[in-house]
């Protein structure tokens, strides 16, 4: 009994001098029910969609730094044309650059080293360091008309995974958790995979992070690790009785708090330790490839059997798609070429290539790519002038105005190309496509209206698109 209130005193002191390290440590183990052997399926604020969805779950496979569209997606044989000539005026129409290269006194076009070919149905020119993503054309649907305000990396990885340039709103995973809730009641509606050892810019837990929803939303992130999931697996001494034991108390005190305290916050808490309790054995299993066959690695590529590669978060990401994981986030760092573009864009691609087209080929042949929406893209693309002097080994800037994306799956219409820039590459030609509209797009695909789900905060209603965003019907199926 004495232990008893010493804990209940302890957990009072905890939530009222809050958010300590106690507390913050405790959140982290935080999503769904009880010590109910079936718990029940959380099925978000909406209870079910707002419209018959075309996709029940998003693999988002970002490629962090802005990917060079004209060198990769978006073939413009001008610039090589005219290489070394300075950007037109005319073409720049006065628009900002970066700091990086609004000072050059020259600003000189600079075409692709790459050699560009057409494949699929459509006619779709790839480079050269794309073989295996060119081989799955007639899958894709590439937007080359994608454009951001954003032109600096914090701001534009923000803008397209919250909808907002200010860290600190809901991640688009986040908003979907909130709104559908999960298909798995054992597992997280949102996890994270990041490439191990990548440089560049810094990715923060804020770019997956439930904002102002409520804390069990946000992304949970899994590791290249023996434990995936961090403080999942039990202490040295405690076994799975003895957790469950615990919890049950935990439970009974977080439930007397609650009936004097109701705040949602409490129930959170209470979800969240149930869920991870379920996360120690359903992790485990979605984590172990072992039993996968040779011939759904070899299409992966080698890398697939070192952990922490982008290959084996990739089929990662389609174990998790199986078991019901509602959005799948991988991360792939480094392609922010300011300078080195010539050698490090192949290496980027070797990477990346081989495995992001197995990912769409293994979903399709067991039938998951017709409810599963795969997205590949940057936060924005990259300059058709050459930052600072032409050399062999010469970088691109920062390029708002318009990037390419491709989309496969869940919906979209495959085998076509939406959109198109100028043919210097620099501006949008036809059918812009902004940030919010993709972000319009992919919740439609799921089948909500992103004018219907809201959160109220601090007196203003909220949403992931904010109050721009429209449905792009051109790239449905």
């Amino acid at each position: 009994m004495n232990d008893l209130l010493f804990l209940k005193n302890r957990r009072e002191f905890l939530s009222r001098f809050g958010m300590g390290l106690g507390s913050l440590a405790l959140a982290d183990l935080l999503p769904a029910n009880a010590a109910a052997p079936a718990p029940a399926v959380d099925r978000g604020i909406l209870g079910q969609p707002h419209f018959p969805p075309r996709a029940k779950r998003v693999i988002y496979l970002f490629m962090s730094g802005g990917p060079s569209q004209v060198d990769l997606l978006d073939y413009k044989p001008l610039l090589n044309q005219r290489h070394g000539e300075q950007l037109p005026d005319s073409v720049r129409g006065g628009q900002r650059l970066t700091g990086m290269s609004g000072n050059q006194s020259s600003i000189p076009l600079v075409g692709s080293p790459f050699k560009f070919t057409q494949n699929g149905r459509s006619g779709a020119w790839f480079s050269e360091l794309l073989p295996y993503t060119a081989s799955i054309a007639d899958d894709l649907c590439i937007v080359r008309s994608m454009f951001t305000e954003a032109i600096n990396h914090g701001p534009g990885v923000n803008f397209i995974q919250t909808g907002s340039q200010i860290p600190g709103r809901p991640s688009i995973g986040a908003w979907l958790s909130y709104g559908l809730g999960q298909e798995n009641a054992n597992l997280p509606s949102f996890v994270v995979l990041i490439t191990k050892g990548k440089g560049g810019q810094p990715l923060g837990a804020h770019l997956w992070g439930s904002g102002f929803l409520p804390a069990r939303h946000q992304g949970v992130l899994f590791r290249a690790a023996k434990d995936p999931v961090l403080y999942l697996g039990n202490p040295d001494g405690v076994d799975p009785n003895g957790r469950r034991l615990l919890l049950d108390r935990l439970r009974d005190l977080h439930q007397h708090q609650l009936e004097g305290t109701p705040d949602a916050e409490i129930q959170t808490r209470i979800e969240q330790y149930e869920m991870a309790f379920r996360m120690q054995t359903s992790i485990p299993e979605v984590a172990d490839t072992s039993g996968e066959p040779e011939s759904v690695l070899e299409m992966y590529g080698p890398d697939v059997k070192t952990p922490g590669t982008f290959a084996a978060n990739c089929l990662q990401a389609r174990r998790l798609a199986e078991k019901g994981v509602r959005f799948i986030q991988l991360y792939h760092q480094d392609w922010d070429h300011h300078g080195g573009l010539p050698g490090s864009l192949p290496k980027l691609c070797k990477e990346t290539d081989q495995a992001a087209a197995a990912l769409v080929k293994d979903l399709k042949q067991r039938g998951l790519l017709e409810d599963t929406l795969v997205v590949w893209g940057g936060e924005f693309g990259r300059t058709n002038y050459c930052q600072g002097k032409i050399q062999k080994n010469f970088g691109r800037d920062h390029h708002p105005r318009c990037f390419s994306i491709w989309m496969a799956g869940g919906g979209v219409k495959p085998g076509t190309i939406y959109g198109e820039t100028d043919e210097f590459g620099y501006n949008v030609a036809t059918d812009g496509f902004h940030v919010h509209d993709l972000q319009a797009t992919l919740l439609h695909l799921l089948g909500i209206d992103h004018e219907r789900l809201t959160y109220k905060f601090q007196g203003r209603r909220y949403r992931l698109t904010d109050v721009e965003g429209k449905l792009v019907k051109g790239i449905l199926a």
